[in-house]
């Protein structure tokens, strides 16, 4: 019987898949992991995007019985963070870091408790620099301070993996070491969503850690 990976998050991790096939899981780092792992492993894995475009973390919190427990995965994938940044920037509607730590929290303990033996990988939240996008994301007038969030939410992720004992997967720095000012879209074409190198680049991160743990 095939072990169930479950994906969890925001557009990164949505990429566009269709809510109503579970075969097609949008054109994103998701994609290239089911094509790995289904060519290397062949039937030891089956897989469920169930990331919206646009969650924040009470978002996925609230959907946590009908998208994450009722599944009973045996992996969790979890991405999760950029929007509770740029939600406060935009709406006003965001979360502090302190309150973010908390539901995180919460959202960890209530998925352990009802499935003791999941593995969970929690993925690191992340922005680049681009500063022909307006709007929330980048651009030179809301980059610092949302780079700045955003650094204390993936903060609060790292701390969280630790806590309890998870598997964490480092994206700033990969992302931050490729970055070239000159071309400022090549990664990540709006400071926040990934172009198909910068999926590749997740997947590439993602499998390096789930070889750890499966």
């Amino acid at each position: 019987m095939s072990k169930l990976i479950l994906f969890q998050g925001d557009s990164i991790t949505d990429a566009q898949r269709n809510y109503e096939s579970r075969h097609f899981s949008g054109h994103g780092y998701v994609t290239m992991v089911k094509g790995e792992l289904g060519y290397n492993y062949p039937e030891a894995y089956s897989f469920e995007n169930r990331a919206i475009s646009g969650s924040r973390l009470p978002d996925v919190y609230a959907r946590i019985r009908e998208d994450v427990i009722n599944l009973a995965p045996d992996y969790l994938s979890f991405l999760i963070g950029v929007n509770d940044s740029a939600s406060e920037f935009a709406h006003k509607r965001g979360l502090t870091t302190a309150k973010f730590e908390k539901v995180y929290s919460l959202f960890i303990e209530e998925v352990l408790e009802a499935l003791p033996d999941v593995k969970i990988m929690i993925l690191e939240p992340f922005v680049l620099y681009n500063k022909d996008t307006d709007g929330v994301y980048s651009g030179d007038e809301n980059y610092e301070a949302l780079r700045r969030d955003v650094e204390e939410k993936a903060a609060v992720a790292r701390r969280i993996s630790e806590k309890y004992s998870l598997s964490f997967v480092p994206l700033q720095e990969k992302f931050d070491s490729v970055f070239n000012p000159d071309f400022p879209e090549y990664w990540i074409y709006d400071g926040v969503h990934p172009t198909a190198a910068g999926h590749a680049l997740i997947a590439k991160e993602w499998l390096k850690k789930f070889e750890e743990i499966k």
